[in-house]
């Protein structure tokens, strides 16, 4: 994964974006103690993973369909973002710094068959 440090524009409301293989964090955050730095990192690191796994392409339809479909559930898109399968995963496993040593593969796949 490759870091870099953006300026995000003031609506957009969340602390990274990965796009394999770049991790884009907002520049504000350069400099913080890792106690902040690193579950952002570490979130970011996840979608790296998923990513991966899914020939990225397949990462970023299958993202996109889910996107879809929590806007058409729920109406709203923030309640539609945190559906989608692969932030669950990434949100509820980025304080655990060794996730990834121990994560088996397609373990995003456990909230998508929660959420269907």
């Amino acid at each position: 994964m490759i870091i870099k440090y953006v300026s995000f524009p003031s609506w957009f409301r969340y602390s990274g974006i990965t796009i394999y293989p770049f991790a884009f964090i907002d520049k504000m955050l350069k400099g913080k103690p890792d106690s902040v730095l690193d579950p952002i990192i570490n979130h970011e690191s996840i979608h790296i993973a998923q990513q991966k796994e899914l020939f990225v392409i397949g990462f970023y339809i299958l993202y996109l369909l889910e996107f879809i479909a929590g806007i058409i559930a729920y109406g709203d898109s923030r309640l539609a973002y945190f559906s989608i399968s692969f932030e669950q995963e990434a949100y509820e496993h980025q304080k655990d710094l060794s996730y990834l040593d121990k994560r088996k593969p397609m373990s995003w796949m456990k909230y998508f068959f929660e959420t269907v």
